[in-house]
């Protein structure tokens, strides 16, 4: 659907008929472990956000969650624990005009569509889906029902992301040619749990995906704001992937070295290649890299890399070489002028409250984005068609790889519509 067709359907649907700009945002959360929790705590900074119903089959994880509420001085929001379909019954409410998804990876999709076809705003942690026929089912679910559906990808509100988002517009690093990053850091610890989650050396849900999976299994924090440079799904589009992976001794290793030589997830072989690398091209030209490297030791890195005609930025060195503006020929230069120049509007605007939240303010710039999106009864900054497309990227790289590396092409989620929808701001 194109912004005026999405506009127009929610325009027709009654849940779509704003009372005020002013009135508050009544938001469910479904899930709250660590990662919903703290997009809790943040939602309860941004004015206007009332929270109502809370989800969530740990009752121990919900009755902390409900306690973080009423600490802020809130009513203690109602609490569903009664099964992992509890969440309809929580969906089933007329007094919620958002919900947000932060449970495991392969609920998110069936979550959200159910969000979506109980007419309340959609917002689903990272990534949105697992599998293709899960991306277009939430594209086709939106499509029907006029109810949007935002993927909360952080890092494109990022205020590094954001500044060249900006600089990007103004042409500063003339037309774009090729883009490089990655989900590089160690997160073993949250494959294989340890004494305080139960047995020694357990794998995690997330393990098993690292067990089962041999691909690009998390993508959308690099590609997220990559796609915004290069106008995906608006004018641009992703053609076709291929991808390889290294082989898999990380995960053997560090579980040998945590709980010996003869612990059963030790043993075990897993999937997922220690190093992904998978390469897209774009229908303008544009060509992108993109690595996971999850599995062995390393500091983090997303890379954020962008090359243009008249100048380069590197995320890794957070610093910029543009020509016949940076002092030095062919030196790198330290972002300063760069931010105090362009930093962007959205940053600007929200910085300062964001500072002191999750992942250097952008945990609270995301969640302000989409609480405004719903307040205003608009369509949401990142879309269904960035969430689909975003996502994407896990299953098709599992195929390539599985084929020796051979390109996969990328569905086009718009169907044509990319040509003529506007580009993010």
């Amino acid at each position: 659907m194109r912004r005026r067709d999405l506009l127009a359907a929610l325009g027709a649907s009654p849940f779509a008929r704003s009372q005020s700009a002013a009135r508050p945002v009544r938001v469910g959360f479904i899930g709250v472990g660590s990662r919903g929790t703290g997009l809790l705590r943040t939602s309860m900074q941004i004015e206007g956000v009332d929270v109502r119903a809370l989800c969530d089959i740990n009752e121990a994880s919900l009755s902390r969650a409900a306690d973080l509420v009423v600490k802020a001085g809130r009513a203690r929001p109602d609490a569903y624990s009664r099964g992992v379909e509890d969440y309809r019954r929580l969906l089933e409410r007329d007094d919620l005009d958002a919900v947000i998804n932060a449970g495991p990876w392969e609920l998110h999709t069936p979550m959200s569509v159910a969000t979506m076809k109980a007419g309340k705003y959609a917002a689903t942690e990272v990534p949105a889906a697992t599998r293709l026929e899960e991306c277009w089912e939430l594209v086709e679910v939106s499509e029907q029902t006029g109810v949007p559906c935002m993927m909360l990808e952080n890092v494109c509100y990022f205020r590094n992301a954001l500044l060249v988002l900006n600089m990007v517009r103004k042409g500063l690093l003339g037309e774009l040619i090729h883009c490089e990053g990655g989900y590089q850091h160690d997160v073993r610890s949250a494959f294989i749990g340890h004494e305080r989650r139960g047995v020694p050396g357990e794998i995690t849900w997330r393990g098993m995906h690292v067990a089962n999976s041999n691909g690009n299994l998390y993508p959308t924090h690099p590609i997220g704001p990559i796609a915004q440079w290069l106008g995906i799904n608006r004018g641009n589009r992703f053609i076709y992937l291929t991808s390889m992976s290294s082989k898999s001794r990380g995960m053997k290793d560090y579980v040998a070295r945590k709980h010996g030589a003869g612990h059963v997830n030790a043993r075990r072989d897993y999937a997922l290649g220690d190093v992904n690398t998978s390469l897209i091209m774009c229908e303008n030209g544009e060509t992108v890299t993109l690595y996971h490297d999850t599995t062995l030791p390393r500091p983090y890195d997303l890379i954020l890399r962008v090359q243009g005609t008249r100048g380069i930025y590197s995320g890794t060195l957070d610093k910029f070489y543009i020509d016949n503006m940076s002092p030095k020929e062919h030196a790198w230069e330290d972002p300063e002028r760069y931010y105090r120049d362009y930093d962007h509007p959205t940053w600007k605007a929200h910085g300062d409250r964001a500072k002191n939240h999750g992942h250097g303010g952008a945990d609270y710039v995301t969640l302000h984005q989409f609480f405004a999106a719903v307040r205003d009864r608009l369509p949401t900054p990142i879309d269904v068609y960035d969430t689909a497309a975003w996502s994407a990227i896990t299953p098709l790289s599992v195929r390539s790889v599985a084929a020796r590396s051979a390109p996969v092409d990328f569905p086009d989620f718009t169907r044509g519509r990319y040509r003529t929808r506007p580009p993010v701001a």
